[in-house]
């Protein structure tokens, strides 16, 4: 029998002041019961001596303090899994919203994880086909990896987050591949948008789905990519699947956490975010990995959109001090209408290494992405230096590398939210575009791989 509780003594926001209490542990569950009877739970941020803080995950709305009952259950908050989850959809606190029928659990997991033993991990190296050009050739995402996208408000990462979902594959194995979709302080528009997408497309029979929207508790806001996570890790080394997390908007989420912050009355950071940001945001990012001894994977692909398109603000500076590379967005490539706008200079994957070359991808992908990214990065620079001084400044081969540059837009990163690539079709169209170039210039290829892939006649 649960010791009951009569000794709230505040609320303030999300938070509840209980006092008198013994034995109660951090991040223990909480019942609260209020006057009308109805159920509300909460978990322990803090103990002091005999006074225990809680947070309500429902929110505060409605409580009288004098006649609230309150509850600690004596285990962290948790998540039943099963393999049945895999088509679902749930909220952010891990309950069913598809209308279908309840999940029998197999086990009920702590959704706080353990930190992985780093002897025990794998070293990430096998290729993930995103279907997406200017990531799977040029970006390269392996299994275990973490690797987010930067974005901006307005900036469509929504679509590039669904098209990721519905396309994203392991080349050439039979293995068990399953998308854990994470979407946090979204719109109801947004959540009916991924929904219908993932229906529509066929990829809800391999995905799980939790969303929480932008009036849900943001308590709630910060368990939902702990429920994710929870999800992933079951899924990869219980059942042998290779999972890819997607969660977005990790922005939304780390305000969630300078709420709470705030309502605690802690000392402020960098821009009003809590001090332990870098630290809460790695218990989450490291989730990922493969495990020796393991056939199962977590990969993450985080999505968050940069506050004034700031890549020096606290959320994407810590993320990618934590992660492993970045995918940016960018705004002109937007408003030039190309599709998805990825601005592959500044993009970075620190693993594309690992996960190509023969027998993963194909021999010529390292020196063909080499090359590409030099031919972009000078054509750039030709285009800017005619806008300065016209282009009559320009040497044949310079307006040859613009040309390149004005096509490698159109045609290689232009490829539409719809469009699936493997990843031959894409190093063939980039050994296109590089044909466009002559061959004095693709000094990063060696001469018999030019031999051997050229297209014939250029």
């Amino acid at each position: 029998m649960l010791k009951e509780y009569k000794t709230v003594s505040e609320v303030v926001g999300p938070l509840m002041a209980v006092e008198q209490v013994e034995g109660v542990k951090f991040d223990e569950l909480v019942e609260v019961q209020m006057q009308t009877g109805e159920i509300r739970h909460g978990q322990v941020l803090e103990v002091e001596g005999d006074k225990a803080m809680v947070q309500i995950f429902e929110g505060p709305s409605g409580i009288n303090i004098k006649d609230t009952k309150v509850r600690f259950r004596g285990k962290p908050l948790s998540l039943d899994v099963s393999e049945d989850m895999v088509g679902r959809v749930f909220n952010g606190m891990g309950e069913p919203i598809d209308n279908g029928p309840e999940i029998i659990p197999e086990s009920s997991l702590d959704v706080n994880g353990q930190a992985i033993n780093p002897i025990a991990r794998d070293y990430p190296d096998e290729f993930i086909q995103t279907g997406i050009s200017a990531i799977d050739h040029l970006n390269t995402l392996v299994r275990g990896q973490k690797l987010p996208v930067f974005s901006g408000s307005g900036l469509p990462h929504k679509e590039l987050a669904a098209q990721i979902a519905r396309q994203a594959s392991v080349l050439n194995s039979d293995e068990k591949f399953a998308v854990v979709f994470a979407a946090m302080g979204i719109t109801f528009d947004e959540a009916e948008y991924f929904m219908e997408d993932f229906r529509k497309t066929g990829a809800i029979d391999r995905s799980v789905m939790f969303i929480n929207l932008a009036n849900d508790p943001a308590i709630e806001r910060i368990a939902t990519p702990k429920m994710a996570l929870t999800t992933a890790e079951y899924l990869a080394f219980e059942k042998d699947m290779h999972v890819l997390v997607i969660m977005t908007d990790m922005t939304y989420y780390c305000e969630a956490l300078r709420e709470i912050s705030a309502a605690r009355r802690e000392v402020p950071g960098r821009r009003g975010y809590p001090g332990y940001l870098y630290t809460n945001l790695s218990t989450l990012y490291e989730r990922a990995g493969r495990l020796v001894g393991k056939k199962g994977s977590v990969t993450q692909i985080p999505i968050l959109s940069m506050p004034e398109d700031d890549i020096t603000h606290p959320i994407p500076d810590l993320t990618g001090y934590i992660t492993e590379g970045q995918i940016i967005l960018s705004r002109d490539l937007d408003k030039a209408g190309y599709k998805p706008p990825i601005n592959v200079l500044p993009s970075l994957s620190r693993l594309k290494d690992k996960g190509t070359g023969e027998g993963k991808t194909r021999k010529d992908h390292a020196p063909t992405m080499n090359q590409l990214f030099a031919a972009y990065a000078k054509g750039k620079e030709a285009k800017e230096l005619a806008v300065v001084l016209g282009e009559s400044a320009l040497s044949k081969t310079d307006k040859l590398y613009v040309e390149f540059t004005d096509r490698f837009e159109k045609e290689y990163i232009n490829q539409g939210f719809y469009k699936n690539r493997s990843i031959e079709d894409t190093l063939e169209l980039g050994w296109q575009l590089l044909s466009i170039l002559p061959r004095t210039e693709l000094k990063r290829i060696k001469s018999e791989l030019i031999e051997e892939y050229m297209p014939e006649g250029e």
